[in-house]
């Protein structure tokens, strides 16, 4: 197995150790139409402690690119890349080496708790379950006292009793707790959550977002927030990556891409963003708020690209002819933080300083 990075590998957040490094990673699927490719050459990195969010629309590739690390994938789909995690490349091991991995050192939270957990086995079954599989208790019972643990850790109530109980016995919002119990369960250097609030009431997703920041600074697990919602991005991200048809267009702080987004698409996916509160005018009536802007058409499917920038049909810009036979690399962005904020585009200086469409 190819050492890849070590312990002392450190990542843009601040020097912090680096728990996950990305480089190139490609998926593409034989389809009857053709190649499609999901997600075309995606780096990025993780630090202990740092949550890294990897947002865009439905389709953009975020799924898929987190389902690759870990084996996940249809046998079909061809993954190329490298992904280091604790020195060793994921992409490069067995199914058997992955086994020790997911659940251990990597832990995985998905979007909908009801088809993550099987309905047919206790909560106590699936939380000892991994426990006793990556020999993390002494047997059964020493098993589920530590998997009463883990779910008075999350918040759930009456953890001891609700070891025998079923899925479909608890709300959404607590089988989402037994879904991180679970993920937690190896304590992981790195937690994956896929759109692991979109089911959720506002409530509930506030809860689930406190309980992993909560979690994820006591143990510093980094963790990787894959999601579309904007609002949570801002509310628990150190940095974020915007993909666009399985490539990053833009990533940076969280700061950085809110404040002074450098690409069309992020200041198109920002433009639909309702603000949460008014700001009160001169006079103290509400100040006016801004309309939202709609991205017009559709994003592209993965079999056919376009051959320059993946954003240039939609873009509403079209600043630069070379948009439209050229891909633009990501390049750093002109004003950034200590944390680099890098673009895919021609002209992203030009565009800090001017709306979209002006």
């Amino acid at each position: 197995m190819n050492q890849l990075v070590d312990d002392a590998a450190t990542s843009p957040a601040g020097g912090r150790r680096t728990v996950l490094d990305v480089r190139d990673l490609r998926v593409q699927v034989d389809t009857a139409r053709g190649t499609a490719a999901i997600v075309n050459g995606l780096s990025y990195s993780v630090a202990a402690g740092e949550t890294v969010a990897v947002v865009g629309e439905s389709g953009s590739g975020k799924s898929v690119s987190v389902m690759a690390l870990l084996g996940l994938l249809p046998g079909h789909a061809r993954v190329s890349g490298t992904a280091a995690f604790r020195g060793r490349d994921l992409l490069a091991m067995s199914e058997a080496e992955l086994r020790t991995v997911r659940g251990n050192g990597i832990g995985m939270v998905f979007q909908d708790p009801m088809t993550s957990l099987n309905p047919v086995l206790t909560v106590g079954r699936q939380l000892t379950e991994g426990l006793l599989a990556h020999g993390r208790a002494g047997g059964r019972r020493a098993a589920r006292a530590r998997a009463a643990e883990l779910l008075a850790d999350v918040g759930l109530p009456d953890p001891k009793g609700a070891l025998d109980r079923y899925p479909h016995e608890l709300s959404g919002g607590m089988r989402q707790r037994v879904v991180i119990a679970i993920a937690l369960s190896g304590d992981p250097a790195l937690l994956i959550a896929d759109e692991a609030t979109t089911a959720l009431d506002v409530t509930v997703q506030a809860q689930i977002l406190e309980l992993v920041a909560g979690l994820q600074r006591e143990h510093g697990t980094g963790v990787v927030w894959i999601t579309h919602d904007l609002g949570v991005v801002a509310g628990t991200a150190d940095r974020v990556l915007v993909m666009y048809g399985g490539r990053c267009v833009e990533d940076g702080s969280v700061d950085d891409v809110f404040e002074t987004p450098a690409h069309p698409y992020t200041r198109g996916l920002l433009g639909a963003l309702p603000a949460l509160h008014d700001d009160d005018g001169a006079d103290g009536a509400p100040a006016e708020r801004p309309d939202l802007v709609a991205i017009g058409g559709t994003p592209p499917p993965p079999t056919d690209l376009p051959a320059g920038c993946v954003f240039w049909p939609r873009c509403p810009v079209r600043g630069d002819e070379r948009c439209a036979t050229e891909q633009p690399p990501l390049v750093p962005v002109r004003g950034g933080g200590p944390v680099p904020h890098r673009a895919a585009t021609f002209y992203g200086d030009r565009l800090q300083q001017a709306e979209v469409g002006a």
